[in-house]
């Protein structure tokens, strides 16, 4: 049977508790009372249950609470991936996005995912996804709401003509 794992005495019970109390991070709320209610002696069992986590999870906490002191409870989300394109690399795409494409060049008049995610693969060797294309250019600053496109003829003039002398509804 594993020994017990020893507590950090510089904090008192009744402190933890207060922390919780103040605490705008749920998890770690939760996290404090159950440390505390080791403090006041409970089993392992019963503090796990305060602290809504299983008995064996709880001498994790108490080790990152003996390390780091409560603010060791907070939750670390994790870190992920490294973006694939570099920053450069992804200003240039919002400068073609801004640009919009060049239909002799790209073949289209207004940006799909789809063609943004050749464009990409061609210019910097890196694939993605179309649904990730949608996820960079939301983080760039971009949404989903885009102009109507609009043809490379069409005439300003007979435009400004139509509007003027279409009837009201």
């Amino acid at each position: 049977m594993p020994a017990a794992v020893r507590l950090r005495t510089d904090f008192t019970a009744r402190e933890l508790r207060h922390r919780a109390t103040v605490t705008k991070n749920a998890n770690q709320s939760r996290r404090l009372l159950a440390v505390a209610a080791v403090l006041y002696g409970m089993s392992r069992a019963q503090a796990a249950r305060i602290g809504g986590m299983d008995r064996q999870t709880l001498p994790d906490w108490v080790h990152r609470f003996n390390a780091r002191g409560p603010d060791g409870l907070i939750g670390r989300s994790a870190k992920g991936s490294p973006p694939r394109l570099s920053p450069e690399q992804q200003a240039d795409v919002a400068h073609l996005v801004e640009a919009g494409p060049d239909p002799a060049v790209h073949g289209v008049v207004r940006w799909r995912r789809q063609d943004l995610r050749e464009v990409i693969v061609a210019r910097f060797g890196v694939r993605y996804h179309a649904r990730t294309i949608g996820t960079i250019l939301h983080k760039l600053g971009f949404s989903r709401i885009s102009p109507r496109p609009h043809h490379p003829a069409q005439d300003e003039g007979i435009v400004a003509e139509f509007k003027k002398t279409s009837p009201r509804p």
